[in-house]
């Protein structure tokens, strides 16, 4: 693979930023950070932007924070990658044609798996592991010519 883009995802932080998960993004030197919302407040934007530019989304548990104009869908090209971003997977309806990455979040647990040619990612929660062993966050490398190469799913282990 030749050296391309790396994008950090991240989802349902619910206000507390799990310093493993910013080690993980300045070792992994993402270029981009998807936060697909459940953010819990501007600080952990604020945070996440020292690392990469961030694109974030408001969850169902998130409200309009001052100076930030968040929506509840993003889109975004990043690497010659077209992704959209939002929340709750299954309140998206039919994929968009235009679209090769749709980043969620809202369920907690991670998901890496493909609709037609769409890549469909949910890292998991950056805060709450409800039934999951771990905390995680996700990984995309996408190659020079704007192929989409690989999703890891980073678990926030000790």
């Amino acid at each position: 693979m030749s050296a391309g883009v790396r994008v950090g995802l991240i989802s349902d932080t619910h206000g507390k930023l799990d310093k493993r998960a910013v080690a993980v993004f300045a070792q992994e030197r993402v270029t981009a950070i998807l936060h697909a919302g459940d953010i819990g407040g501007p600080g952990i934007l604020y945070e996440l932007g020292i690392i990469a530019p961030v694109t974030a989304v408001l969850g169902n548990n998130d409200y309009q924070m001052p100076g930030l104009d968040l929506e509840t869908i993003a889109r975004v090209p990043v690497g010659g990658v077209r992704f959209l971003v939002i929340h709750d997977f299954t309140c998206l309806g039919p994929i968009p044609y235009d679209i090769d990455v749709v980043v969620c979040g809202h369920t907690h647990r991670p998901r890496n798996e493909r609709h037609g040619s769409v890549l469909v990612a949910n890292p998991g929660s950056a805060s709450q592991r409800r039934m999951m062993p771990n905390r995680s966050v996700g990984i995309i490398d996408i190659a020079e010519d704007g192929a989409c190469v690989s999703l890891r799913i980073v678990e926030l282990t000790a």
